[in-house]
């Protein structure tokens, strides 16, 4: 969804308005050069802004759909009673965020010792209220019925529209000015919003609200060792909108404070650089630093945006605070980038609410921070030959319909226990669903080709709430516990799901792969486990509690039993099991 236009017209008004104070807290202007004027600073934006004008709904029409064929969406239009602005709660003047004096609270479950935050998502979808938002509506409610007007859009020829839409979906319809839809995004509710949620996620009159930002690039610039400064609250150092720039060897510093989590997660509030509505822009080496709540250190948002960075070196200290994050359908290429960050649930290559496509070449990607792995997918993200380090987190994060492929790298994963709950488990990789409305439902996909993966705290592999495949192709696994894979449901304390109805659909294969690691699969979920010249040395199923297990061996495959197992269905010879002194039982019958 892109930004409301008027009311950025009005705030870059009011930044003009301000006194030489207040305008001494952002950047000077800058210019290059070689060019008038490639970058504009905050006061430049506001006389800017009274010029520019759109003739689409930018913020969109909420539509629950009756039906869609590719070309027609028919469906009612939903007209949202009047509530608080975005980021203010219940009884807040609309418009107008809570009056907060520092950062953003801390979860309430948060001890202050940085060793209960939960992943990415997680973090606040569990039932509290994290970082001052009101807590959501009960486990499986439905979003409030609202009347409105039947309608009928026709898709516009120039409009590219991949998602899958059915009957009953709540999606939000940006149109132009002949009233030709150019963009669908699904609105997900995701067990029950509250009305004030709503209006946070982009629903109330405000819409994608990305705050303000000291400077911005004009189209076709070219900048070379410059420095760009924010100290300013809900402001990006840097910003480009729509435009084509490239930067060389710059120098981006952000500070300041957030005063809403969520709108700096979706949509780049407070990040240092933030490139917006299909601005296509290459970063040459230079260097990024944050020192803020949702300071995250390069932000893709938004569909056709593309961010090229090689060679940079970026480093961010607060929570919430990705390396690079891309969202809403943004590209990200990154290459050989430096990427090391402090806080928590700051991933260093970072996704989130409408996903994206990032892919990764080479570099180091540290997190040192609790619910901070080195990857958090709702995403497509593809990396290869790069270190991936998460010094006190899962190593990996899938969530919904999402993919991660790894080519030839290293990742190590140290989860510092489970947030809090101790009904949760401790592993490496995730794969779940957290139904925070931040991914699509559907198969999530994690593939492995070459290179080692350690996990120094859990199992290595635990899928919950979800279907997903998962392709391992000659990897080296360092095991910290006996368990490789487990799929299992979870209690629902933090909303994933409900309990007794969440557990995991799994298909696994194993090509030239040998590992070792027992594989645990409740009675709520589900295991189709091939091997092709591969080979296993653990337990399947010892407690024989699974549901439906299939084990098929080609014939250079084997397995080599550490305890009694238990399958529903086995393809392969029987003397490709190697039972020692353990039996081995398919569909209730003893085989060994």
């Amino acid at each position: 969804m892109k930004k409301n236009h008027i009311i950025a017209a009005a705030l870059a008004i009011l930044l003009a308005g301000c006194s030489a104070e207040n305008t001494a807290s952002t950047s000077e202007n800058v210019t290059d050069t070689s060019t008038e004027s490639v970058v504009s600073s905050a006061e430049t934006q506001a006389s800017d802004a009274d010029e520019k004008t759109t003739d689409q709904n930018s913020n969109g029409e909420l539509v629950k759909v009756s039906s869609y064929d590719g070309k027609t969406l028919t469906g009612t239009k939903l007209d949202m009673p009047a509530m608080g602005g975005n980021g203010g709660g219940q009884g807040t003047p609309q418009g107008t965020p809570p009056d907060m004096n520092g950062d953003m609270p801390q979860k309430p479950d948060d001890n202050g010792n940085g060793d209960n935050t939960p992943p990415e998502r997680p973090d606040d979808s569990n039932g509290n209220a994290p970082d001052g938002n009101p807590p959501k509506a009960p486990e499986g409610g439905d979003p409030p019925e609202m009347s409105g007007e039947e309608v009928t859009y026709t898709v516009s020829d120039s409009a590219d529209i991949s998602i899958e839409i059915s009957e009953g979906d709540m999606v939000r319809v940006v149109t132009d000015e002949n009233g030709e839809i150019i963009s669908i995004e699904k609105e997900e509710f995701g067990g029950g919003m509250t009305m004030v949620q709503m209006g946070q996620n982009g629903f109330g009159a405000n819409g994608t609200d990305n705050g303000t930002s000291a400077n911005s690039a004009q189209d076709n610039a070219a900048l070379s060792d410059t420095s760009f400064t924010s100290s300013g609250d809900d402001e990006n150092a840097l910003r480009a909108d729509n435009v084509t720039a490239t930067l060389n060897n710059v120098t981006i510093t952000k500070t300041g404070r957030s005063s809403n989590t969520e709108n700096g997660d979706f949509y780049g509030m407070n990040a240092a650089f933030l490139a917006e509505n299909g601005a296509n822009i290459t970063i040459t080496g230079g260097e990024v630093t944050t020192d803020a709540v949702n300071g995250n250190g390069i932000f893709s948002y938004g569909n056709s945006t593309v961010v090229n960075v090689s060679g940079t070196k970026i480093r961010t200290f607060q929570r919430n605070s990705g390396g690079i994050q891309t969202t809403g359908g943004g590209i990200m290429n990154a290459d050989d980038l430096d990427v090391e960050t402090s806080g928590n649930s700051s991933a260093a290559i970072r996704s989130d609410r409408g996903g994206g496509t990032v892919t990764v070449k080479g570099g180091t990607y540290t997190t040192n921070g609790t619910g901070s792995p080195a990857i958090y997918s709702t995403a497509d993200i593809t990396v290869s030959d790069a270190a991936l380090t998460a010094n006190n987190s899962e190593g990996v994060v899938v969530e919904g319909k999402n993919s991660v492929k790894l080519e030839n790298c290293t990742v190590s994963g140290k989860m510092q226990g489970t947030y809090n709950d101790d009904s949760e488990n401790i592993h490496c990789i995730m794969i779940y669903h957290s139904m925070s409305g931040d991914a699509d439902v559907g198969e999530a996909y994690f593939e492995a080709n070459g290179g080692e993966i350690t996990s120094l705290a859990g199992d290595m592999f635990y899928v919950t709430n979800t279907s997903c495949e998962i392709n391992l192709s000659d990897v080296k696994f360092n095991m910290a516990d006996g368990v490789f894979l487990r799929a299992v449901g979870n209690t629902s304390s933090r909303g994933w799901g409900k309990q007794g109805g969440n557990g995991a659909d799994v298909k696994m294969s194993l090509a030239d792969q040998s590992v070792s690691g027992d594989i645990v699969v409740d009675d709520i979920s589900s295991l189709d486990l091939t091997l092709s010249s591969s080979d296993i040395t653990g337990a399947i199923n010892s407690d024989n509690s699974g549901g439906n297990i299939v084990l098929t061996l080609d014939e250079n495959s084997s397995i080599t039993l550490t305890g009694d197992s238990y399958v529903t269905g086995f393809n392969g010879d029987i003397s490709q099991i190697n039972a020692g002194n353990f039996h081995f039982y398919v569909n209730g019958e003893k085989l060994l």
